[in-house]
C-alpha cells in the first residue's frame, strides 16, 4: 500500500540548512497553501504550541538506513535500530515538531522552535493538547539526553 500526501503548508524563513543542534529561538512561518480559507485556523491562536508533521524534503531514498547504527555515528552511544532515531534516515522521512505558536496572521502561523528548514513541506498540523502527551512516567536511556544537550541552545549562543 502506498499513501500520497499533499503538503498543506510550507515553512517560510527560519534556518536554511539542517543541523543537529542549536534550534532554540529559531523563528519561522508555517504558511498554509492559498486554497485554504482562514477559517481553517479559527481558534488555533488560543493554543501555545502546535504539533507539526513535516517531510525531510532534502533527504533522498539513499539516505534511508534500515538496521542498527550509532546515533550521530558516535561509537560512545549504543547502536540502535532505525525506529529509535529521529532523523531523515527513517523510511517515511517525516519529522514531528512541537513549536510554540507566536501569532496567526491570515494563513501564516508564526512559530518559534520549529526544527524544520525554510521550504519544508508541512503535511499536517494541529494544536498541541496536553491530554495527548505521554501518560505515566517517561523513561529513556541516558544517551538521548547527552546527545541532545545542545539541541535547543540558541543558534547565536551555542
Amino acid at each position: 500500500m502506498s499513501i500520497t500526501l499533499e503538503p498543506i503548508a510550507h515553512v517560510v524563513g527560519g534556518r536554511s540548512e539542517p543541523s543537529d543542534d542549536f534550534w532554540g529561538g529559531t523563528r519561522a512561518i508555517i504558511r498554509l497553501e492559498p486554497h485554504f480559507d482562514a477559517d481553517t485556523l479559527l481558534g488555533i491562536e488560543e493554543f501555545s504550541h502546535l504539533q507539526v508533521l513535516w517531510h525531510f524534503h532534502r533527504a533522498s531514498a539513499q539516505d534511508i538506513h534500515l538496521g542498527a547504527r550509532h546515533p550521530r555515528n558516535n561509537p560512545v552511544w549504543p547502536s540502535t535500530g532505525t525506529f529509535v532515531h529521529h532523523n531523515h534516515r527513517r523510511p517515511a522521512q517525516v519529522g514531528i515538531s512541537h513549536p510554540r505558536l507566536l501569532k496567526v496572521d491570515g494563513l501564516d502561523l508564526h512559530v518559534e522552535d520549529l526544527d524544520a528548514i525554510d521550504g519544508t513541506p508541512v503535511l499536517d498540523l494541529a494544536p498541541w493538547f496536553a491530554e495527548f502527551g505521554p501518560r505515566g512516567e517517561v523513561t529513556q536511556p541516558a544517551w538521548p539526553t547527552e546527545m541532545l544537550s545542545s539541541y535547543w541552545d540558541r543558534p547565536d549562543h551555542p
